[in-house]
C-alpha cells in the first residue's frame, strides 16, 4: 500500500515515517507540508493512502480531502491530528480513520488495516452499483471519555434534535452534527428506512406496524417503543411489508 504523509510539523512527520518503516506491506512515496502541495503530490504520485494532518498552511486537511474526493480514484484518507473537535467534519468527508497525536504504533496498524479493507471493498464493488456519494459506514461522536466509533450497521434508529441527529444504539445514544437528508442518502438503503421527517430506523429493528385512530401508520420497534410514520413516508410501510 503506497502512503503519502502530509504534515507541516517535521517531528510529527518523522515519527510517522519511523512507525511506517516498522509496518509490513507499506511503501512511503513522499511527504508534504502544506495543503496545496499535498493535492499536487497526490496527483503526481497516486498514493493509495494519505496520512493527513488537519491544521496545515493554505488548504487545511478537510479542504484537501474534499478536493481529492472529486478525483477518481481518490486515496483513502486517515486524519492524524492533535485536535479531537474535527472528528465530525473528518468523517463527513468519508475519512477511513482518525488518529490522535502522538500516534501509537498499534493504533496506526489498525488504521492501516482499515484502509486496506476500504480499498479492497472499493476495488471489488461493481461499478454499476457504486453510489454517487460515499456510503456512511461509521460515525465518530464525543462523550465524556473522548471519541467513540459507532458502526452504522449497529444503529437502531436516528432521531432529529434541532440541528443535531441522535444515534440510538441499544440503551445508549450520541449526538452528531449532521442533516437528516444527508443521513438518508448516506446510510445503506437495504438496512435503513426513513419513516418520518425526523426519524430513520434500521429495518430489522421494526417488529410490525399498526394504525392510529386517525388511520396513520405507527411502527412498533424492537425496544418496545413506537415511531409514527409521516404521511409522506407511508409508501415505505408498503415496501417493507411487501405490499
Amino acid at each position: 500500500m503506497r502512503v503519502l504523509i502530509a504534515d507541516d510539523e517535521p517531528l510529527a512527520a518523522e515519527r510517522l515515517q519511523l512507525l511506517l518503516s516498522r509496518c509490513a506491506g507499506v511503501q512511503l512515496v513522499g511527504t508534504a507540508s502544506d495543503g496545496e502541495g499535498t493535492v499536487e503530490m497526490t496527483a503526481a504520485l497516486g498514493p493509495d493512502l494519505l496520512l493527513l494532518d488537519i491544521a496545515m498552511p493554505g488548504l487545511d486537511g478537510i479542504e484537501v480531502a474534499k478536493a481529492l474526493a472529486e478525483r477518481q480514484p481518490s486515496p483513502a484518507v486517515v486524519f492524524v491530528t492533535a485536535f479531537n473537535h474535527f472528528a465530525v467534519a473528518a468523517f463527513e468527508v468519508a475519512a477511513v480513520d482518525y488518529l490522535m497525536k502522538p500516534v501509537e504504533p498499534a493504533r496506526l496498524q489498525r488504521a492501516l488495516e482499515r484502509a486496506r479493507d476500504y480499498l479492497e471493498r472499493r476495488e471489488t464493488r461493481p461499478r454499476a452499483h457504486q453510489p454517487s456519494s460515499p456510503q456512511l459506514e461509521e460515525f465518530w461522536a464525543s462523550d465524556l471519555t473522548g471519541l467513540v466509533r459507532i458502526a452504522a450497521r449497529d444503529i437502531d434508529r436516528v432521531s432529529a434534535e434541532r440541528d443535531y441527529m441522535r444515534l440510538h444504539v441499544g440503551r445508549r445514544s450520541w449526538l452528531i452534527h449532521h442533516s437528516m437528508a444527508a443521513l438518508e442518502e448516506g446510510l445503506d438503503s437495504d438496512l435503513f428506512v426513513r419513516l418520518h421527517r425526523s426519524a430513520i430506523v434500521r429495518k430489522d429493528f421494526i417488529t410490525g406496524f399498526t394504525r392510529s385512530a386517525s388511520g396513520r401508520w405507527i411502527a412498533r420497534l424492537m425496544d418496545g417503543s413506537e415511531q409514527p410514520v409521516g404521511r409522506l413516508y407511508s409508501d415505505r410501510v408498503r415496501s417493507i411489508a411487501g405490499r
